[in-house]
């Protein structure tokens, strides 16, 4: 019979194996995720072309995922859509209606209302990049934890920085104004805010280009 080592007790081996499967499950997920996060990135173009169609677009995206996330609750299977969402859902999300998309679609749609072109765009590229990114490097390469944020790491914060900073910058020409932004956006996207930073954080980086005056 095979003797298990008495210096590395199984309830101590086992943990671990767990703990690596759901690392890599995690990893996969927030890759699939951040996917669908960046493609928010296109509405400062469909804006410049046609604010209505894109406002109409966005109620509409929320409108449609809402009810077909509703009907995969209730077991029915949407094609495509219902394996997308499925992938996406997190290990916290799993048996519950996954609001990411909804609060990701609001945040953008928030901000085309409030507020004019440059704010809206500068919000809704730090939305999609800065938001986007930092979550998967803080996943990926993240080792210094954050007090006071749940998890979050240094290395995703310095991330969503660079990534508020550049197109707050390309937007501006304004390197002051730019990084007053990067540092409103990183402490907000900072915050143990779960979903709801799809809405606080665009708000908070347009609010803060309106003040600004880009």
């Amino acid at each position: 019979m095979r003797q298990e080592d008495p210096a590395i007790p199984r309830s101590y081996a086992q943990p671990a194996k767990v703990r690596e499967k759901a690392s890599r499950q995690e990893i996969s997920i927030a890759l699939t995720r951040k996917s669908i996060h960046l493609l928010i990135a296109l509405v400062p173009l469909l804006f410049s072309l046609s604010r209505a169609l894109t406002l109409l677009l966005l109620s509409g995206g929320i409108i449609g995922y809402s009810i077909f996330e509703t009907l995969r609750m209730k077991g029915y299977s949407i094609p495509i859509i219902s394996a997308v969402t499925a992938r996406a859902a997190r290990l916290r999300d799993s048996g519950r209606f996954v609001t990411g998309p909804v609060t990701l679609g609001l945040g953008a749609l928030l901000v085309l209302i409030l507020f004019p072109q440059g704010p809206a765009s500068v919000a809704i590229y730090i939305l999609a990049f800065a938001d986007g990114l930092s979550s998967l490097v803080g996943k990926t390469i993240g080792r210094i934890r954050l007090p006071l944020t749940r998890g979050k790491s240094l290395e995703g914060s310095i991330t969503c920085f660079i990534c508020s900073f550049l197109p707050s910058y390309m937007i501006s020409g304004r390197v002051g104004a730019s990084l007053v932004i990067a540092f409103v956006s990183t402490l907000v996207e900072a915050a143990p805010t779960k979903d709801w930073d799809n809405i606080l954080l665009p708000l908070a980086a347009g609010a803060t280009a309106m003040v600004l005056g880009i």
